[in-house]
Parts: structure tokens; C-alpha cells; sequence
């Protein structure tokens, strides 16, 4: 397989950054990255272009790890509560993901991408207090808190009739069963 080398101008997610020179096959090199002008070949005159463009990802790195800062100290201000439907003995109708959690932060006005938020257990499905992981930048993550309560009242479970005590019974063989035999209709 042919391999290249190639200068990123733009981040690439399992790549790269901007401004890094990169080996990828040829062939994403050739149909991919310098089609779409993310990426330019390795020489001198582009050499010269791509320092410029590791001035930019520094000052861009900076001010995202302070947008990341800023928004932590918003989170922990924020305190989330999901009301939800609830049956008998509390039981919820449905869950809270990811895409619930997004979508309360951005009416608190907090823009977050749902796949930067982690439920560890999956979708939560009871009542209660629950934690969920928030990555904000490769060296920010925080741990939310939220709450999901019911928005009706709570019933309690309807009691069960009480339990029948079980006798054991012989059937025509003389061998034990729990229940007893239906009788068979003659025809």
C-alpha cells in the first residue's frame, strides 16, 4: 500500500490538527483531503504557510479551552430537573438520554453536542438523582448533576390478593402435582 504525506489545514477527528503533518494512504490523500482542501502535499513553499497556521491553532486552542472554563463555571451553577410521566409505584413511561439532556441544556442557553455527553449506565430509567460525564475540551470534562422527578403524584402499587396456599394433590397414578387434574369429559 502507498503511503503519503500531507500538511492538515483544517482538524481532522483521528487525524489531526491543523498545522500537523500527517501519513495517510495515498489514495485519501489524493480523493479526500486535497479535493476538499483540507490538506496540502508536503514541500518547501507549503512549509512556510502551515507555521502560520500553527500560530492560528494555538491562539484557537486557547480560546476554546477558555470557552470550556466558562462553561464549567456556568454547569455548576445549573441545576437540571426532568419532570416525566409516571404509572403505578413511581415505574417512568420512557427515558432520559442524551439528546433530553442536550436539549435542557440549550434552553438554560448552554450550546452542547449530544455525543460530548456520557450516561454511563445508558438512558436513565428511575427516579432520582443521576450523574452524567460532559466533555468540553480534550483536557475539560465535568460531571453533571440532575434530577428526574415525576410530574404527577405517586400511587402506590394496587395490593395483590393474598397468596393461595398450595396443597398437593394425587392424581390417578398416585404421583404428587401442585394442581389438580381437569377431568376429562367422556364423549
Amino acid at each position: 500500500m502507498a503511503f503519503t504525506e500531507v500538511l492538515l489545514i483544517k482538524p481532522v477527528d483521528g487525524l489531526g490538527a491543523e498545522g500537523e503533518q500527517v501519513r495517510v494512504r495515498a489514495g485519501f490523500a489524493r480523493n479526500y483531503l486535497l479535493l476538499q482542501g483540507i490538506a496540502l502535499p508536503v514541500n518547501r513553499a507549503n512549509t512556510k504557510y502551515i507555521e502560520s497556521l500553527k500560530k492560528a491553532r494555538e491562539v484557537r486552542e486557547s480560546r476554546d479551552l477558555e470557552a470550556a472554563n466558562e462553561t464549567v463555571t456556568k454547569l455548576a451553577a445549573l441545576k437540571l430537573v426532568f419532570a416525566v410521566k409516571t404509572g403505578e409505584g413511581g415505574k417512568m413511561f420512557g427515558a432520559i438520554s442524551t439528546a433530553e439532556i442536550s436539549a435542557k441544556l440549550a434552553e438554560a442557553g448552554i450550546e452542547i453536542e449530544r455525543k460530548r455527553i456520557h450516561l454511563g449506565q445508558g438512558p436513565v430509567k428511575v427516579l432520582g438523582k443521576h450523574t452524567c460525564g460532559i466533555r468540553l475540551h480534550g483536557t475539560v470534562t465535568v460531571d453533571q448533576e440532575f434530577e428526574v422527578v415525576s410530574e404527577n403524584p405517586i400511587e402506590a402499587i394496587a395490593e395483590e390478593a393474598p397468596e393461595v396456599e398450595e396443597r398437593e394433590y394425587r392424581d390417578d397414578k398416585g404421583k404428587k402435582s401442585r394442581k389438580p387434574r381437569k377431568e376429562k369429559s367422556g364423549k
